[in-house]
């Protein structure tokens, strides 16, 4: 079961990944790919306000990962943890960088969000949300989010 939206504005995504948020718990690992500009981050900023984590959500692109703890005054309860694997791709063995981040010693913790994380972060669990947005040119999101194995399409389910 595949689950598309189409988000008419980055408001509309950031309320979608709050929404989104209410189906995710500790030990969570999200894939997000699509092109630059395409939203990742925006979803990402969603998610970190239903989860009510402290600090602002800004790009990791530079430094990699961010963990952003959760607030008690917001209701957080999960810390996120927010990766780029985008410069890590042209490593010439990038699932080696993925390990140095030590992303599988908060995953079990934490909501982990991944942006160009296909084919490298995977085997930190066993089940995972895999999300691919796009921007069409009219600057609407479409964002499909695909559940690989675990309860993810059960969850899914409440979110239409």
């Amino acid at each position: 079961m595949t689950l598309t939206v189409t988000l008419p504005t980055v408001e509309d995504t950031h309320a979608f990944g709050r929404r989104l948020a209410e189906v995710l718990r500790a030990g969570d690992l999200l894939l997000l790919t699509g092109p630059l500009g395409a939203g990742k981050t925006a979803l990402t900023q969603g998610i970190g306000a239903g989860l009510g984590v402290l600090g602002a959500i800004t790009s990791p692109t530079f430094v990699i990962a961010r963990v952003h703890r959760p607030d008690p005054a917001r209701g957080g309860t999960v810390a996120l943890v927010h990766a780029d694997a985008y410069r890590l791709g042209d490593a010439a063995d990038p699932r080696a960088e993925i390990d140095d981040l030590d992303l599988d010693a908060s995953v079990d913790d934490s909501v982990t969000v991944v942006e160009w994380g296909e084919g490298l972060v995977e085997q930190l669990v066993d089940a995972h949300l895999r999300v691919r947005l796009d921007r069409r040119e009219d600057d609407t999101r479409l964002v499909e989010l695909e559940p690989v194995g675990g309860d993810w399409a059960r969850r899914l389910a409440a979110l239409r």
